[in-house]
């Protein structure tokens, strides 16, 4: 199982990393788009539709990392005075909610790529797909989904291989 977990970490990363180059093209554009309007005074229609466009991948590419460096905001003050096994029964809410709601952003994301590839429906000044937009941020959360219910599973591994955790 940690195998598995380690692998699909790896690909966390990456994601992650693709989720900060889409950040940083976005803070160029942005940056030229500014220019052309303010500078040139001509300002660049593509900027504004592309930088919205590309913020629905941007918004999930990172959210299995945060989760993989504990980044989640959370609040401990009351549940670090349990002992560990509560502090464990715990974990595994939380992480059954996450899955939960990770699930319900995956069934979303997926099934709106799938509609907007159906449709053939294409921004309306670029003239890209549209699903080129949704499928990122989909994979990201089936990615987020996975990591979630790995995670999980190990939780009651550790329950049940310790006994008392």
């Amino acid at each position: 199982m940690d195998r598995l977990i380690r692998g699909v970490e790896r690909i966390v990363v990456w994601g992650a990393s693709a989720g900060g180059i889409i950040v940083l093209i976005q803070m160029l554009w942005i940056s030229y788009g500014v220019f052309t309007r303010y500078g040139l005074g001509k300002p660049d229609r593509l900027v504004t539709e592309a930088t919205a466009l590309l913020l629905f991948p941007v918004a999930f590419a990172g959210l299995a990392f945060a989760l993989r460096e504990d980044a989640m905001p959370k609040v401990t003050m009351l549940i670090d005075r349990f002992s560990l096994r509560v502090q464990h029964v715990f974990a595994i809410i939380n992480h059954l909610i996450m899955l939960g709601v990770g699930v319900f952003f995956a069934y979303a994301g997926v099934s709106a790529t799938i509609r907007s590839f159906n449709s053939g429906v294409a921004s309306e000044i670029l003239h890209w797909p549209r699903w080129w937009f949704w499928a990122p941020g989909a994979v990201a959360l089936v990615l987020f989904a996975i990591y979630v219910a790995l995670r999980l599973i190990r939780l009651f591994m550790t329950m049940t291989a310790e006994g008392e955790v």
